[in-house]
């Protein structure tokens, strides 16, 4: 994950040879506000986490004692009893967000309750705090802190190399760290309270990802270290210490006088980095080896063995570097404990067709791996996967092969075996925590079984949150994982939201609350046509891509929509503040707003839109196609906005925002449209604002922030219109940066939905108060919506070849043809019948190894029809007879609701000699009188070779829109209702 912190915190530079430690932190009471009430804070539960986890640790001495780390949620303990995972850092504050990118992390084989972090979220300005050591006695229930003379990059480059944070398993009181940065070795001796450079290591590292970009320019510096137990005895140092090192040259170090002296370990390999070494009891010291640092890059690497006996350097990679079948270097490496020559690795980056986990059982001699293909494109697995417990981890996808879905993970810098037990094996991917618990099934040709093992991790980066007042409690919207829709906080969505696949910012229409929209990044390089707008109709069940969106922007920033949705607005990343008035099939640039300006709807008038940049606030009376300057004073000039305006209220605005530098720092109100802003005098920062249900004999919506009031850092409601406030969280629920997102609910006082950086949705409801989620309302849908067009397609395989390896990394996405005005097209007059079938094809070559229909159906008759009793047919030719897969990408009524059947008639037409009869389950239900369908298609040969589509019966090579086809006809219980046959 990368996101970048909005304030700049205050920098305290502290360069010396010795760090000493401070005080106590965790539950220590602090300065409470004037009033507070008591609340119950929980996670709104995903079930996967949705963020890159780049550490899993267990503890070598005690069973079910295990922790990961993540790189800007803090860190968690594994809960045996129900198999969750229990955060250790939601009590990190505001001006220590930091302190959540965990880097190290280190549980004591001798003293099992110790536990050490090492924590820093970024090495470059964007954290103005340098790291620290936090330690603790009580397996991370309370803590103790030290800071380290420069920083700690729990989210920089490299995060999954590891572990660079390490206890001497002999004597437990002395640790060591690898710093980034150039920094060097450091060593503690007395349990991690002060810390010392060791100054005879020789080598900081030297590697830098990408010099020309500051977040990647950094020194990636040592990446683990490892002991020797058996170079000493219990109580005495250990004598014999590895550490892995970033540079190209020289990556293995070797002391064999407890640290006192460093050299090269002699033979080593050269030419690729060390992400893992890990030392069996036998004697063997495994690496394993990538081009790059990762999470991202790599796309060589090795795999090494040194026999530390011998001397012997062995190399044993699964797939070598010299081969044309490793594209991905290698990351995440186990032993078995309890079979030293057990041993597995992980590709780093293998994203097509999946990652690749490899095992051996003698000591990678052989290896065995996960998957195989088995006549290109199939695969043999040697796994189920089992996502029933985040059901979205599919992605939203229908990929084609050798793809399937889901994919077993990506990113994959991590991957351990538990060594109390060799059927446990857990491993990180970008976003969840996968794991088995019969991993040796797999030496005995058996499948294991993958499932998902993250609950109670929740990771996310949120940028936005929605509470309707009808239909779903809650709707966000993610970075990483684009956001989700939440009838039920407690249950994992069945789906996420996809296209754009990362979303900025969401907003609903106040009086149409079923019209969502939301903006966010589409990948236009691989995709040129993909949108960064969805629209939903049905309050975020389904979404669908409006034909345009703002010429030449990559996406981003913020969206409004008007009270009843006639208009769009969105103030785009880059290109400047547009206006749709034809959900979003048309964008004209709107004028009287700078660019990069904060938008928000009145959400009474639906001409009303508001804007404000650098102090200035704009109002906008046409919908946002003009916007003029208020005479309003005072608003901040600097620092992140967040302002909306109060339902049921016209003009009714509240404001938050600014920073310490700029000195404008609060929340303000205005009650006539934004021409007059009143700052709260007793508030003295806030971020972000939200409405909530009114409290029992009030009438003002309750207001909710995340602010300081009273000195003091908090989640805070004012049910009285900001008289005065109440502090709802404690010391313990801080969750750190809270600034992108806040609401209440609209039908439960007192709920509130806080974004946090790093941990998830967070919501709170007033302690005592029995849970209440109560049953979504039937969100109403208008009656005539746009046609919606979908912004992807699964990628068509090429035509087969033996098995392939990938010359790129991500897996292209084929061009969407976006929906231009038809070309006139003389098209017979069909008979009568209850509907019609409109159609045009996705792909107009006249070879392709898919043929590509789109359909339409459009209900002409007074009555709904049950699409159970439907059937569609499209006529071609095979062009050399064998067995065929069809495939539905997409359809209004769902995927899964689609039905195929392939007859070859008896019989060869012109232009005809196959038909797919294309049928619905009664799951689909009806299409409404005047109502229409639509479903994307596509058509294959099992052994991807071509079709000429030219002559095809019902092939239409011109339209690139949907048109009336009456060369694809529609049945109704077998009676001909549309089209003619061949």
């Amino acid at each position: 994950m990368i996101k970048k912190m909005a304030n700049r915190l205050g920098v305290l530079l502290l360069i010396a040879a010795i760090v000493t430690s401070t005080a106590w932190i965790g539950s220590a009471s602090q300065a409470e506000a004037a009033g507070s009430q008591a609340y119950t804070w929980k996670n709104v539960v995903t079930g996967a986490g949705g963020g890159f986890i780049p550490g899993i640790i267990f503890n070598e001495t005690e069973p079910n004692l295990i922790y990961t780390r993540t790189d800007i949620g803090g860190a968690y303990r594994w809960n045996p009893s129900d198999s969750s995972w229990i955060p250790l850092l939601d009590h990190i504050g505001w001006d220590e967000w930091g302190k959540t990118g965990v880097d190290a992390l280190a549980t004591d084989p001798v003293d099992p309750d110790r536990l050490y972090l090492a924590v820093g979220t970024y090495t470059n300005d964007w954290d103005p705090n340098n790291g620290y050591i936090m330690r603790s006695t009580d397996r991370g229930d309370t803590w103790q802190e030290t800071e380290l003379p420069f920083k700690v990059g729990g989210n920089m480059p490299g995060r999954s190399m590891g572990e660079r944070l390490m206890i001497d398993p002999n004597k437990n009181n002395i640790l060591y760290f690898g710093a980034r940065s150039g920094n060097g070795l450091w060593k503690s001796i007395d349990y991690g309270a002060t810390w010392s450079k060791v100054t005879s290591f020789p080598n900081p590292g030297n590697f830098v990802q990408d010099p020309s970009n500051p977040y990647t320019s950094d020194i990636m510096g040592l990446a683990w270290i490892t002991f020797d137990p058996n170079s000493s005895s219990p109580g005495q140092a250990t004598q014999t210490i590895y550490v892995g090192v970033a540079d190209k040259n020289a990556s293995v170090y070797r002391s064999t006088n407890g640290g006192s002296t460093w050299t090269a370990v002699p033979g080593q390999p050269t030419g690729f980095l060390p992400h893992h070494g890990v030392l069996s009891s036998d004697g063997n010291l495994y690496i394993s080896y990538s081009n790059g640092i990762g999470p991202y890059d790599g796309e060589k690497g090795d795999v090494w063995k040194l026999n530390t006996s011998t001397g012997v350097w062995t190399n044993i990679s699964p797939v070598p570097s010299s081969s044309t079948d490793n594209y991905f270097g290698y990351g995440g490496l186990a032993i078995d404990a309890q079979q030293p020559g057990t041993l597995m690795v992980a590709a780093l980056n293998s994203w097509w067709p999946d990652t690749i986990i490899f095992r051996s059982t003698d000591s990678g001699a052989t290896w065995t791996r996960i998957w195989d293909f088995d006549g290109y494109p199939n695969r043999k697995l040697r796994y189920t996967q089992d996502i029933s417990a985040a059901p979205w981890l599919d992605w939203g996808a229908n990929p084609q092969l050798p793809e399937i879905t889901p994919k077993l993970g990506w990113m994959v810098g991590e991957l351990k075996i538990d060594p109390h037990n060799s059927d446990r094996m857990m491993y990180g991917t970008g976003a969840t925590i996968y794991g088995t618990n019969n991993l040796t099934d797999w030496d005995e040709d058996k499948k294991i079984n993958i499932s998902v093992m993250a609950k109670n991790l929740e990771e996310m980066a949120v940028n936005d949150l929605i509470s309707p007042p009808v239909g779903a409690h809650l709707i966000s919207a993610v970075g990483d994982v684009s956001g989700f829709k939440h009838d039920d906080l407690t249950v994992a969505p069945a789906k996420m939201l996809t296209n754009p696949n990362s979303t900025s910012s969401i907003d609903f229409a106040q009086l149409n609350p079923g019209f969502v929209a939301r903006v966010g990044y589409a990948d236009h390089a691989v995709n040129p046509n993909a949108k960064s707008i969805s629209l939903s109709y049905d309050g975020g069940g389904n979404w669908f891509s409006p034909n345009a969106e703002p010429s030449a922007t990559k996406g981003g920033g913020q969206i409004a929509v008007a009270a009843d949705n006639t208009s769009l607005v969105w103030s785009t990343s880059d290109v400047g503040v547009y206006y749709s008035k034809t959900s979003g099939n048309s964008w004209t640039k709107s004028t009287g707003i700078p660019a990069n300006a904060e938008v928000a709807s009145d959400r009474v008038n639906k001409n009303k839109i508001y804007g404000v940049s650098a102090g200035i606030f704009y109002l906008s009376t046409d919908g946002g196609a003009t916007f003029a300057q208020t005479t309003a004073t005072g608003l901040p000039e600097e620092g992140a906005l967040n302002f909306k305006a109060l339902p049921g209220v016209e003009g009714d605005i509240w404001l938050a925002g600014g920073n310490v530098d700029g000195g404008t720092y609060g929340l303000w109100h205005s009650t006539n449209s934004g021409a007059a802003f009143t700052k709260l005098s007793n508030v003295q920062q806030a971020d972000n604002i939200g409405f909530g249900k009114a409290a029992p004999g009030q009438s003002y919506l309750a207001l909710y922030t995340s602010a300081k009031i009273d000195n003091v850092r908090g989640f805070f409601r004012s049910d009285d219109g900001g008289v005065s406030w109440l502090r709802i969280n404690d010391n313990d629920h801080q969750y750190a940066f809270t600034g992108s997102a806040i609401t209440g609910d609209p039908r439960i006082y007192g709920r509130v939905y806080v974004g946090t950086n790093g941990r998830g949705i967070v919501y709170g409801d007033v302690a005592g108060n029995p849970p209440v989620t109560p049953t979504p309302s039937t969100t109403p849908v208008p009656t005539v919506t746009p046609t919606p067009v979908p912004t992807t397609t699964p990628t068509p395989v090429p035509t087969a070849t033996s098995t392939p390896v990938p010359t790129v990394t991500p897996t292209p996405v084929p061009t969407v043809t976006p929906t231009p005005v038809p070309t006139a097209t003389a098209t017979p007059t069909p008979g009568s019948g209850s509907f019609k079938v409109q159609l045009y094809n996705g792909g107009t070559a006249a070879t392709a190894n898919t043929l590509n229909p789109r359909i339409k159906l459009v209900n002409t008759s007074s009555s709904a029809i049950s699409l159970a009793n439907v059937k569609i047919r499209y006529y071609y030719t095979i062009d050399g007879d064998t067995a065929q897969s069809f495939w539905s990408d997409w359809s209004t009524v769902g995927s899964a609701n689609v039905t195929s059947t392939f007859v070859k008639l008896s019989t060869p037409k012109t232009g005809a000699d196959y038909y797919v009869e294309i049928g619905f389950t009664s799951a689909a239900g009806s299409v409404a009188a005047g109502q229409s369908i639509e479903l994307q298609t596509r058509i294959s040969k099992n052994d991807w070779s071509n079709y000429t589509q030219t002559g095809d019966y019902s092939f239409h090579s011109t339209a690139t829109t949907y048109v009336d086809w009456n060369k694809s006809t529609g049945y109704l219980s077998g009676a001909l209702q549309w089209g003619i046959e061949p």
